[in-house]
């Protein structure tokens, strides 16, 4: 018989199949909500898996038991390519921060799980719990205004950076 020590998985943060059951319904109910919101393009979006038609960028939702946050992630295997890209959101903070009515952070170099550098573009929301149902509304209204904010700012910068990412 094996007995597996619960104190030393929760110290490791490993996430139970409760916690994952939790999660896949939070994602769900989100994106539920959002379908009923149409893109700044009038057409219908999976927002979730927001597709930015854009090579090497991606927007990337996360929430766990500390904070939710939404990323735009340049992972141009070129570092070259991926500098232009990120000197171009630098430019076009201002704007960006003006869609989402928020300010954006910028990190240059972040390491991934794999082994890449990526650059990221990011807005976090502290002090919520994706594992409480009682955090949802924040958690949703957070990602929901800065999602729709970027998709704004995106369907006026695609092709710029469209240009670039294909330089």
């Amino acid at each position: 018989m094996m007995v597996t020590n619960t104190r030393s998985m929760q110290e490791k943060n490993e996430p139970t199949m409760y916690d994952k059951k939790i999660k896949e319904e939070f994602w769900t109910t989100f994106g539920r909500y959002m379908a009923l919101n149409p893109s700044a393009s009038g057409e219908k979006v999976n927002w979730i898996n927001y597709k930015t038609g854009v090579k090497h960028i991606q927007f990337r939702l996360f929430a766990d038991d500390k904070m939710a946050a939404i990323y735009i992630e340049l992972s141009n295997a070129n570092p070259e390519s991926q500098k232009k890209l990120l000197d171009q959101f630098i430019r076009d903070k201002d704007l960006l921060e003006a869609f989402t009515n928020d300010s954006w952070q910028m990190q240059p170099h972040v390491t991934t799980g794999d082994g890449r550098t990526i650059s990221r573009v990011y807005q976090e929301h502290e002090g919520v719990n994706v594992y409480f149902k009682s955090d949802w509304p924040a958690i949703i209204s957070f990602l929901k205004s800065q999602l729709t904010g970027l998709d704004k700012f995106w369907h006026q910068q695609r092709d710029l950076y469209s240009f670039i990412a294909d330089q």
